[in-house]
């Protein structure tokens, strides 16, 4: 009996957290997808060809304005790449897209507050520069065969989801565009296929901050933290926030929650906004790098994204200290304790839910339940994604294909066609 209420504890938690949260999940993936309806996949590759901060400012845009799922960012970072965008700017436009979208803002300002999605942003252009500052120092010979990994074409995970493009085009200007029927099309395509990227993670994600906040006293995160002394925990959060985060196995706005068990565990301030950027270092992230750009490459990552995140999280421990935002006293983030009741989440709930299945409505009546079935196909036109890397008695047909499509040097790429959703209306 105890382990039955200690289980309904832990799923109290996860879904009390569910519902706070529901109506920003969809009003976050709502104005993402409106964003991603206008802006063409096409277009991005060409507007990154190298690392001026004019171009890792774009990167950052166009990062911001894509799927917050760390697989299909890292899928389509990779495709960046091979088209011919520099390797800086395809791993700041994977940063962005995981870290400084706007649903994981949103969030965080409702789990723990507005201070948090402040620092999220700041300490994510931090993360931008350090990455941006350290990839610099990579040897040529170095980037030359992590390109030559990632025109290979070996699959990862969301390849199918990453290639697809559902942007609207035609004539007229944006409001236009996204008010016609092709629009509504896009933007619930994109709306759904967001949604279906990030489910897995977010539930995780959800389970383990319910089990964490129903079975994990607070003193055990204070002695993993070191919370006894302000001054060590500041040092001590921002190192190891990241490997916590390594260990959940959930990557992006998933990981949102079980933030909120840390904070009020005690860790410190910038701990937490490392513990969030470490989304692109967890174990499967990492294989799914071995596969595109090899393992001299990943290592190299590894070191630059975890020196990146720990940077950025004393940045903004010193930074919003000085200024005095970082909060005070009793620490109360929403970890599932709140009952259910009559207010202003319900209603935003039952608004935005009701949106939110006008979008699933219109998704399933102009076909795509047929494109999630794609989600997981290669990264060339949809095939399934391989099991291992053991294709070499395949590989001379896939590199030939590879090479048609990216022909030439990074100056001189053409755009491969890409698998794009059923016709619209």
């Amino acid at each position: 009996m105890d382990l039955l209420r200690h289980l309904g504890d832990a799923l109290s938690e996860s879904g009390h957290m569910a519902w706070q949260i529901a109506w920003s999940l969809v009003l976050g993936f709502v104005l993402a997808a409106v964003i991603q309806a206008v802006v063409g996949k096409g277009t991005i590759s060409r507007a990154l060809p190298d690392d001026r901060p004019v171009t890792l400012l774009k990167a950052s845009g166009f990062g911001m304005a894509s799927s917050s799922c760390s697989y299909a960012a890292a899928a389509l970072a990779r495709t960046l790449f091979r088209k011919g965008a520099s390797f800086t700017a395809s791993m700041v436009f994977q940063i962005a897209s995981t870290n400084l979208v706007v649903e994981l803002g949103i969030i965080l300002w409702l789990l723990i507050g507005w201070r948090f999605t402040l620092a999220e942003l700041v300490g994510g252009l931090v993360m931008i520069v350090v990455v941006a500052l350290l990839l610099r120092l990579l040897p040529a010979p170095l980037v030359v065969e992590a390109r030559r990994q990632a025109d290979r074409g070996l699959a990862g995970s969301m390849e199918g989801h990453a290639a697809m493009d559902m942007s609207v085009g035609g004539e007229g200007g944006l409001l236009r565009r996204l008010l016609s029927p092709a629009g509504l099309t896009s933007v619930a395509q994109i709306f759904v296929m967001e949604w279906a990227a990030v489910l897995r993670d977010l539930v995780i994600g959800l389970l383990l901050a319910g089990a964490a906040a129903a079975w994990i006293p607070d003193s055990f995160w204070r002695t993993v933290f070191a919370a006894q002394d302000p001054v060590v925990a500041q040092v001590v959060g921002p190192l190891v926030g990241p490997l916590v985060a390594v260990a959940t196995f959930v990557c992006s706005v998933g990981n949102v929650p079980l933030a909120a068990v840390l904070w009020n565990g005690g860790i410190s301030f910038g701990g937490v906004v490392a513990f969030l950027f470490a989304d692109l270092l967890i174990v499967p992230i990492l294989l799914i790098y071995r596969r595109y750009y090899g393992w001299r490459t990943t290592v190299r990552l590894v070191g630059i994204f975890y020196a990146a995140a720990v940077v950025a999280g004393y940045v903004v421990e010193l930074a919003f200290t000085a200024v005095g935002l970082v909060p005070q006293g009793p620490r109360s983030a929403s970890t599932g304790d709140e009952a259910i009741t009559w207010n202003y989440t319900t209603v935003l709930n039952i608004a935005f839910l009701a949106l939110a299945a006008v979008l699933v409505v219109r998704f399933l009546t102009t076909g795509g339940a047929s494109m999630l079935l794609k989600m997981g196909g290669g990264p060339d036109g949809g095939h399934p994604a391989p099991d291992d890397d053991t294709q070499d008695h395949h590989s001379h047909d896939h590199r030939a294909r590879d090479h048609h499509h990216d022909a030439g040097s990074e100056g001189g790429r053409t755009d491969q066609a890409r698998p794009r959703g059923p016709s619209r209306p």
